[in-house]
């Protein structure tokens, strides 16, 4: 099973199709030689992109992973760091895209993660108290000063994105060139549609994507939550799923069942399926991929193989159950 490398969009930067990231888990759900364990054989397998945040474990997470990072004795060069900043404290000062939290969680995230520079570096939400030259001109001035190469979003509107990419060239910054949207087979519409014309830009746009099984609806696991009785994070899981579906749950759960007997049908299961089919969107860089345990992670990883078995007519199989692509006419 070979590694599969993708342009982040029109930049250089060459990331793996797989990627492993530590929300939820890293310094929280899982002890600290899991994600050791966790890192080294995404490492071992191709897998070059580890994303964090500085509120993951608020700031736990990029300490566990820049421990890691320090003892494995990998070459900067072959791995990616990422960091996300909007959400650093309670304090006024300490959220937000304001210049002062930019530049102040940034060298936060170095000293957590042990690196020199951040590969890549989001705006994790959109901030409308701050002006967005403000921004701009931040991320653009850390990357003047090497403590950045790239820098991107996660959940902006295309709208929103537009606007940073307009005001970069106005004032010649350095553009955004990432979004770190939501993508999986029920959350299609961002992706798919609104930023169609970005894809296309002079400057391009690459995404790093998340929860490409749906927190974990696309498992099958939570087709039955009784059986999950007992275990150390269903309380939470379940409530994370059941508020992302709302009143659509009861519905996503038959189709979940439906893409259970397609996935068996060729050969694989559900979870890889769901995985291939984002990994089959030419407009996706990099598939984040969530694991609390060694065997998840390895398995998650035949999602590679598994695009092959989706050929023209299982896509459309999987279109029939879903029924959801997107419209385009609001965004075209």
């Amino acid at each position: 099973m070979e590694m599969e490398y993708r342009r982040l969009g029109k930049a250089g930067l060459q990331v793996s199709a797989l990627s492993l990231g530590s929300w939820l888990t890293f310094g929280n759900q899982i002890a600290d030689n899991v994600a050791e364990r966790l890192m080294h054989v995404a490492y071992d397998n191709g897998i070059n992109f580890f994303d964090n945040a500085e509120t993951y474990a608020k700031g736990k997470s990029e300490e566990v992973m820049g421990h890691i990072l320090k003892r494995s004795g990998w070459s900067r060069d072959t791995f990616i760091v990422s960091s996300k900043v909007f959400w650093g404290g309670d304090l006024p000062n300490q959220k937000g895209l304001s210049r002062k939290h930019v530049v102040e969680a940034c060298h936060a995230a170095l000293r957590r993660l042990q690196v020199d520079y951040l590969d890549l570096y989001y705006c994790h939400r959109p901030d409308h108290l701050t002006p967005m030259e403000e921004t701009v001109r931040a991320m653009s001035d850390l990357i003047a000063q090497g403590k950045v190469l790239y820098w991107g979003t996660s959940e902006w509107s295309a709208q929103e994105i537009a606007e940073a990419i307009g005001m970069a060239r106005r004032f010649n910054l350095v553009p955004p060139v990432v979004e770190q949207p939501q993508y999986n087979l029920f959350h299609r519409q961002r992706v798919e549609a609104e930023y169609y014309k970005l894809y296309r830009t002079e400057t391009g746009l690459g995404t790093t994507i998340w929860s490409p099984l749906a927190s974990g609806l696309l498992t099958g696991k939570y087709q039955d939550t009784t059986q999950l009785e007992g275990t150390r994070t269903t309380a939470h899981a379940v409530n994370w799923v059941e508020r992302g579906a709302g009143a659509d749950l009861d519905e996503r759960k038959a189709k979940v069942a439906k893409l259970m007997t397609l996935a068996g049908k060729v050969g694989t299961k559900v979870t890889l399926l769901a995985l291939a089919w984002c990994l089959k969107n030419p407009n996706v860089s990099t598939v984040i991929l969530g694991a609390s345990k060694v065997e998840q992670l390895e398995e998650n990883l035949q999602a590679l193989e598994v695009q092959n078995l989706l050929t023209e007519e299982v896509m459309a199989e999987i279109e029939q159950i879903v029924q959801n692509k997107p419209n385009f006419a609001t965004y075209i």
